[in-house]
């Protein structure tokens, strides 16, 4: 699969009224001009039915929390800062340099003896995930240090060494259960000091003897997992791009199955995977392996055509690249409220979910900047969340005005470009049966006029609908116009072009 990277930002109908959008926008997925005969693809359909899958394409907002050993540092040690010499925060135990502290991957591999998190209140977080408006989360059980939240029985490291002791992963989905969240659990496949783990391709037998064994015990807690909490909806896997893990493509094909079979419903993403020709996330036939594309990580489609039908969600950070806890976020441009709004609502028109990713610090208190995003976000979904749970794709042409998401007979224009003169207007396809016939501001009752205004554009496929807003109506925010949709009163008339 080749994929194309655009460096010019063509933005076709998104808001250019805020401030700078971190996404990235990657081309459309280049589909082969021939098929393979291929044994490890796809087990699931292309698009299930069932109602597990009808619950995620109707989430619409999500949280996803980065938790583990790396807040304690928070992306330094000892005042010097590992933005220069870390990827991100949670891929600290990477540190090197001339900054890096002396034995720092001893010192990190230790840090679970100080874990002991003393404001951690998984009821807490569950509450503010759900005033923020969000329906469903992703929670990291180990990330690719290898330390385990919960108490598995298949690795001594793991929460029942630190001086915290309890289950962190029970904690955290029993308290989202309750709040009526749907948990899907992150589990890091790569483990950097798993004297088992390989990155390579294993050749000797020796290293096939080393990396057989590690496959095992991914298995075991993988299982494990179901296990303990079988309330949960699906796994969120990453650290799948080794070669060692694509050339296990036999092993993870029979291990999905067994998945699947433990935990009916189940829902995985895209990247767990590959086929036998190595095609990670789609196979060589451009089919997704999966239930999901899980390729949007702190990018969006800008084109829903992009997306090829497939149901898919889009994970975000709030400074660039922040997944875990960072405890200075000063000179980075952190995403603000309206800038998250967008980007929400771009992919609900797209039929995605957007997830927002929160950092604890070591103590389980989420940083000041995401209590604030949290409450700016959920007090804007309180008014308009009508217009993303449960919502569709519109299919109308892309309007500058912002946003489209439609349910039954009801459209909602999410507008983040207020028109000066006041009239939103909406193109409709001459051709279509429903037309805007009434309309409403979400949280105002006043009814707006809605007139039909047919501009007489030569060879023009639309028709168009304004809306007229009220003057004295003041927004600080995007804001939501409710349209019900009817058949249009009657067929312009058709006056006589002129010969070319």
């Amino acid at each position: 699969m080749k994929i194309f990277r655009k460096t010019m930002l063509t933005l076709m109908g998104m808001s250019l009224a805020i401030g700078p959008l971190s996404a990235q926008w990657t081309g459309p997925k280049q589909k082969p001009t021939e098929r393979k005969e291929i044994k490890y693809g796809p087990i699931t359909p292309k698009h299930r039915t069932d109602a597990n899958m009808e619950s995620f394409r109707n989430y619409g907002l999500g949280q996803f929390i980065h938790w583990g050993l790396y807040a304690i540092p928070g992306n330094e040690w000892e005042g010097v800062s590992a933005r220069k010499g870390a990827a991100a925060s949670e891929w600290i135990r990477t540190w090197s340099g001339p900054d890096a502290p002396k034995n720092w991957k001893e010192t990190y591999d230790n840090l679970y003896k100080q874990f002991n998190p003393k404001s951690f209140d998984a009821k807490a977080w569950a509450k503010q995930a759900k005033n923020m408006g969000a329906k469903y989360m992703i929670f990291t059980t180990k990330h690719h240090d290898g330390f385990a939240l919960w108490p598995t029985q298949y690795s001594d490291y793991n929460i029942s060494a630190s001086p915290y002791k309890k289950d962190i992963v029970k904690e955290v989905v029993d308290a989202y259960t309750a709040e009526g969240i749907d948990v899907y659990l992150y589990f890091s496949i790569l483990e950097w000091n798993n004297p088992d783990y390989l990155s390579k391709e294993p050749k000797s037998e020796e290293e096939k003897a080393k990396y057989n064994r590690f496959l095992q015990y991914t298995k075991n807690q993988l299982l494990e997992l179901l296990t303990n909490y079988p309330q949960i909806k699906g796994f969120w896997f990453d650290g799948t791009w080794d070669a060692s893990w694509k050339k296990a493509y036999e092993f993870t094909y029979n291990l999905e199955k067994e998945l699947r079979e433990k935990h009916p419903g189940l829902i995985i993403g895209s990247r767990f995977r590959n086929d036998e020709f190595e095609s990670r996330h789609f196979d060589s036939n451009g089919d997704i392996l999966g239930d999901y594309e899980q390729g949007w990580e702190r990018k969006l489609p800008q084109s829903y055509e992009w997306l090829d039908g497939n149901d898919w969600d889009a994970v975000m950070t709030i400074p660039p690249n922040g997944w875990g806890y960072m405890k200075d976020w000063t000179g980075l441009y952190t995403k603000t409220t309206d800038d998250l709004l967008d980007m929400l609502m771009h992919s609900v028109s797209m039929n995605g979910n957007f997830v927002l990713n929160f950092g604890p610090d070591g103590q389980g208190n989420m940083h000041p900047g995401e209590d604030k995003l949290a409450k700016e976000l959920g007090d804007w979904m309180k008014v308009n969340s009508e217009a993303v749970y449960g919502t569709r794709h519109a299919e109308l042409p892309v309007t500058k005005l912002g946003y489209y998401t439609t349910k039954n007979n009801t459209l909602y224009l999410t507008v983040f470009n207020r028109p000066v003169n006041n009239i939103a207007r909406i193109a409709v396809p001459k051709k279509s049966n429903s037309v805007p016939v009434s309309a409403e501001i979400l949280g105002n009752k006043t009814t707006l006029k809605v007139v039909h205004s047919d501009i007489g554009l030569d060879l023009d496929k639309n028709t168009y609908y304004d809306v007229v807003l009220p003057k004295g109506f003041k927004s600080t925010r995007a804001f939501v116009i409710k349209m019900q949709l009817g058949e249009p009163k009657k067929n312009a008339d058709k006056l006589m072009d002129a010969k070319m």
